[in-house]
């Protein structure tokens, strides 16, 4: 027997182990799948009517003006039949040479055969003519208001983000060479991905993102030493222990967002904002939230506020004995830190010395990128799932967010786990991305209907607690961090809600990136810088133009400004050494509580 015949044998048997394997991950695929849950139709996309009134606009304006839609339809089919025939040129040469490519950076054609083979070459390059005109047929379409036309700017991009070629097995390149090298076996491990996907959630197909199995919550991340001092059915409360001698006389009560868990601030010691914090001489406490179940379904955001921030406030100010505390919040806590300083200037209680706001919105008088899932259509299917289920899903949130940025977090993904057969990586950003958080149902509406779709808060009709909330009543010394590429609280929105705020005592910075990477930026990387101008009565875009850039991040800014509001030099204070005792070690048990599963 040669050598060809036990290489051809053993090609033999894997193949046959490869069928046998793929025959057994299809039943469970498909047993998988009748496991999946109904929710809203509206959830999975807009009503038809959006895509019926654009169609008769688009019609309408061809009716009116038959040249404009001719010249748009002569453009684009010259550009496919120029495109085609260079295809046919090169090809035709013997020399399997590309023609040139004009079209824009894309690098999800990153592999060098989208660019020197001729078949991937004309895919890409076609793909790119037809996501084109599509945007240009979007554009050319007049008789939408401006919330409909961005709606539909929207959901065109997602279906060509959708379509693009790599997303196909047959049309990417990376995914078949991977195929050869393996013999296949790629294939049959991105099946197995793919399973085990659909069986951790219930039929609905979400990507993993991360090897969950590399992190463990108070183990190799958020690891800041500290005690529970303090439990309600809303939140545990952290002290942290002190690093210095010696500490600043008042405290800070930091609220993190409930849609995720707070450790974000706490992933590994070079990064950790809490330590960080700590490390400057500050006692600091920390909320972290329960992640809610359907027993949380009358919830609101009075309890929030009461039972978490008013509560928060005077357990820090029993154990430290200050008259008052600095605040934080952070996303929609920051949103919800500014209710309640509005009802504590209602109520002529001055407990807050000063607050401190990272990527908040307080204004939402435009919606941005989340203009599509504040409307009507799609929040009256969130509140038939509130009426069903008792809260919203971590799981629904989760995939709202993702289709803000589909290609990085929902096809990109994908493609790696399922087309290429590669296990997803151990990191932890992605790790805590992954760790959501349900919301109670009534809380939900109260921001979705009251909050983002009537902008009662900036418009002062706000009402909770028998009182009438409003922006400008927000008049403690403050300081707004927000972000250049934040997708989530665009920064020109938080500085629009910032200029409303009542107080005489106002900073804004603006930080390079994003929602996460711009706040969790330690001094130590030297990564990225912010940008100051203490003139806050222009528009935003005045005041970004007139701003000085600074390098490094803006911690040590907020640190030498926070200074200036924490009082005289105490003994430090250790967790538990007050009447509160200590319950439980940071980071507590309620951020070890996994997102409920809906239930059918």
């Amino acid at each position: 027997m040669t050598t060809n015949d036990v290489d051809a044998g053993q090609s033999r048997a894997r193949m046959e182990a490869n069928l046998t394997k793929i025959e057994e991950l299809q039943q469970r695929l498909v047993a998988a799948l009748t496991k999946k849950q109904q929710i809203p139709a509206s959830l999975n996309g807009p009503e038809a009517t959006l895509y019926a009134k654009a169609g008769q606009s688009y019609w309408q304006e061809a009716m009116q003006n038959p040249a404009k839609l001719i010249e748009q339809q002569v453009q684009y089919w010259g550009q496919t039949m120029q495109h085609f025939a260079e295809a046919q040129k090169a090809f035709a040469s013997g020399k399997m040479a590309a023609p040139e490519n004009t079209g824009p950076k894309d690098r999800r054609f990153a592999n060098p055969l989208w660019n020197t083979n001729p078949y991937f070459n004309f895919i890409k390059q076609q793909y790119q003519i037809n996501g084109e005109a599509i945007r240009k047929a979007v554009e050319s379409i007049e008789d939408l208001d401006a919330t409909e036309k961005r709606r539909l700017r929207y959901f065109a991009q997602q279906i060509t983000d959708m379509l693009a070629p790599t997303n196909f097995f047959a049309t990417n390149p990376d995914a078949l060479e991977r195929a050869i090298q393996t013999d296949g076996e790629s294939l049959v491990k991105g099946l197995e991905n793919l399973v085990a996907d659909v069986e951790a959630n219930q039929g609905e197909l979400i990507v993993r993102l991360v090897d969950e199995t590399a992190f463990e919550v108070g183990g190799n991340i958020a690891t800041a030493e500290g005690k529970v001092v303090y439990r309600n059915r809303m939140m545990e409360l952290i002290q942290y222990s002190p690093t210095t001698e010696k500490v600043h006389e008042i405290p800070i009560v930091l609220f993190p967002p409930w849609i995720n868990k707070f450790y974000i601030l706490d992933l590994k010691e070079k990064n950790s904002m809490i330590r960080w914090i700590v490390d400057q001489g500050y006692t600091l406490f920390v909320v972290s939230w329960i992640n809610p179940d359907e027993a949380y379904s009358d919830v609101g955001l009075e309890d929030y506020i009461e039972e978490g921030y008013l509560t928060a406030f005077n357990i820090a100010r029993e154990i430290c004995g200050t008259e008052q505390v600095n605040a934080v919040g952070y996303c929609i806590a920051g949103t919800t830190l500014s209710l309640t300083l509005s009802l504590l200037k209602k109520r002529k209680q001055k407990v807050v010395k000063s607050a401190t706001f990272f990527t908040t919105l307080t204004d939402f008088s435009d919606q941005g990128e989340f203009t599509p899932f504040l409307q009507n259509d799609f929040i009256d299917g969130i509140e038939e799932e509130i009426d069903n289920k008792g809260m919203l899903s971590s799981f629904i949130m989760a995939r709202t967010f993702s289709f803000l940025r589909s290609n990085d977090l929902i096809y990109g993904p994908a493609i790696k786990s399922y087309m290429m057969g590669e296990t997803p990586p151990a990191f932890d950003l992605l790790y805590w991305n992954g760790d959501g958080a349900n919301l109670p149902g009534k809380m939900t509406m109260q921001y979705l209907r009251g909050l983002c779709q009537r902008n009662e808060f900036s418009n002062g009709t706000f009402e909770l607690f028998g009182e009438t909330l409003s922006l400008k009543d927000v008049d403690v010394p403050l300081m707004s961090i927000a972000t250049e590429t934040d997708h989530i609280a665009a920064a020109r929105d938080v500085y629009r809600g910032v200029q409303q705020m009542g107080s005489r005592s106002k900073t804004f910075v603006l930080g390079e990136s994003g929602h996460i990477a711009g706040i969790v930026n330690p001094p130590s990387k030297v990564k990225y810088g912010h940008f100051l101008n203490d003139d806050l009565s222009a528009d935003f875009d005045s005041w970004r133009n007139a701003a000085t850039q600074h390098e490094g991040s803006w911690w040590p800014q907020w640190g030498a400004w926070l200074k200036k509001r924490s009082g005289k030099q105490v003994t430090a204070r250790a967790p538990g050494d007050s009447t509160y005792k200590a319950l439980a070690p940071a980071p507590g048990t309620y951020v070890q509580i996994k997102a409920v599963k809906q239930k059918q």
